[in-house]
């Protein structure tokens, strides 16, 4: 892994983020497909991982190649979508999320590696905050503590709170579904040892969080899947909302599973968008 360098300073970062943020999305989009094709012919690793989890799923590399310029174009909106001007965003399934909040037992918005996940949260805040709350969002705060909070204040808007990887961000997420309120995270996010299961993903076993299910379970809230789309020539995105394909498994293993289950069907949609070049199979790192 390469290290950065010891006067690595995020408000430089910070500073490039905002420059580069009011440029229009599709020629962020066109920075980054270039940017998302160099980083896979630079590195041996990112082409092996990527190969191997696409093969996996079933899809030969001419299904899966326009997934490296989407990763790059997922890196190049970030300054935009943290900092720029609102893009255009449309949905899909909204009368799913009308009926959740209508329960009034809480949402968890269930979301894999695909399309723009950054989006989702930002769309479900600003189109449902002010008669419902705002939604939480699960992050891995970033190791740097500098970077970290560059990050964490990037992300927050009104209608969006987040909560770190902690037990405290854990209770954070308890106490919003409790209050009716939304939580997002992704489940398909490998956690620390001793917080997860091995369970199978696209037929192999891949370490998988157990919080989504824990979250439902305990609390009774109602499961959502959602992804954002990433469309094309700029044009914005589409917020994709799915419910579960059958009722949530009332044990905590089989809840597991179903949900790497319905991040598959989700992925399946539109494979072109998936990560595939990130580590889902990798061994966790020790300590909560």
């Amino acid at each position: 892994m390469t290290r950065r360098p010891r006067n690595f300073n995020p408000f430089t970062m910070l500073a490039l983020y905002r420059l580069v943020s009011g440029w229009p999305l599709g020629l962020l989009h066109a920075v980054g497909a270039a940017l998302g094709w160099l980083a896979w012919l630079a590195s041996p690793t990112y082409r092996r991982r990527f190969a191997e989890n696409s093969s996996r799923a079933g899809y030969p590399f001419a299904q899966v190649r326009a997934a490296i310029a989407h990763a790059g174009r997922m890196a190049t909106e970030t300054p935009r979508l943290w900092f720029g001007p609102p893009v255009p965003v449309r949905w899909e399934g909204t009368e799913l999320v009308d009926a959740a909040y209508a329960a009034r037992r809480g949402v968890v918005f269930l979301t894999p590696h695909l399309g723009c996940f950054e989006i989702t949260a930002q769309a479900v805040a600003a189109r449902y905050h002010a008669e419902h709350g705002p939604i939480t969002v699960l992050y891995r705060p970033a190791r740097q503590p500098r970077l970290a909070a560059v990050v964490e204040s990037a992300r927050q808007r009104e209608g969006l709170q987040t909560a770190p990887t902690t037990l405290a961000g854990v209770r954070q997420m308890i106490k919003a579904l409790r209050a009716g309120q939304a939580v997002g995270l992704l489940p398909d996010q490998v956690p620390p040892e001793g917080m997860g299961l091995w369970t199978p993903f696209f037929g192999q076993d891949a370490y998988t969080m157990t919080l989504a299910a824990r979250l439902l379970l305990q609390t009774g809230a109602s499961p959502l899947l959602i992804w954002g789309e990433r469309l094309a020539r700029g044009h914005g995105f589409c917020v994709h909302v799915r419910a579960l394909a059958e009722p949530l498994a009332g044990e905590l293993e089989p809840a597991v599973a179903q949900i790497n289950r319905e991040m598959e069907r989700l992925i399946r949609e539109c494979p072109q968008q998936y990560l595939w070049g990130y580590g889902r199979y990798k061994t966790p790192r020790s300590g909560a």
